[in-house]
């Protein structure tokens, strides 16, 4: 399998240096069950604003429910569609928009719940597995299909499997992606000291 590991400045941990997210997936190879279990719990153990957990998340594993991961993966768009098909488990990630404990707002419900994901998503890594998480769905299909309640805003659906070879994607634009180098800005452009605008020390 191709490796991209992340390029970075100092060494960091295996996990992140490792996590990316590709579209070719072994269609031959299921998620167990303990792994799905594992995934779960390092999402669970996420932090979140007083402990308020916002998140829910709703899972299809294609060997165990191939109609409701059918319904799932009908809610992509057509551009995930070229890949996703070969994943064998597919999530999506729910946010609340209030507090349980209080009935109030909860602006940081989102930000909790990218924090879950990232926790599932390196998780998988440390499973032999990868993660790639997807905005290209359908909100209000999904809302309907598995009766969201309004109270929770769909966040991403997020592909699990094995990683296959590039060369097992059929669609050749999706292909060449495989291989692009990965990049990010220069810390400057995002990380400031002190001030805005102000390179780190």
């Amino acid at each position: 399998m191709k490796s991209r590991n992340a390029i970075t400045s100092v060494p960091i941990n295996e996990l992140s240096m490792k996590r990316w997210s590709p579209r070719a997936f072994d269609a031959q190879r299921g998620v167990m069950p303990a792994q799905t279990t594992a995934l779960i719990e390092a999402a669970r153990w996420a932090p979140s604003c007083f402990g308020a957990e916002p998140w829910r998340f709703l899972l299809w594993n294609r060997a165990a429910d191939p109609a409701g991961w059918q319904q799932a993966f009908d809610c992509l768009y057509d551009n995930n569609k070229k890949w996703a098909g070969k994943a064998p488990l597919l999530l999506l990630s729910c946010a609340a928009a209030t507090f349980e404990h209080n009935g109030q707002p909860n602006r940081w419900s989102h930000y909790d719940t990218g924090m879950a994901a990232l926790a599932l998503s390196l998780e998988a890594v440390a499973q032999g597995l990868v993660a790639h998480q997807m905005g290209g769905f359908d909100i209000g299909r999904t809302r309907v299909a598995f009766e969201i309640p309004d109270d929770f805003m769909p966040m991403a659906m997020i592909a699990v499997g094995y990683q296959a070879a590039p060369e097992t994607i059929e669609d050749e634009e999706t292909r060449q992606k495989e291989f692009k180098a990965r990049a990010r800005k220069p810390v400057a452009e995002r990380f400031y000291g002190g001030r805005w605008g102000k390179p780190p020390a």
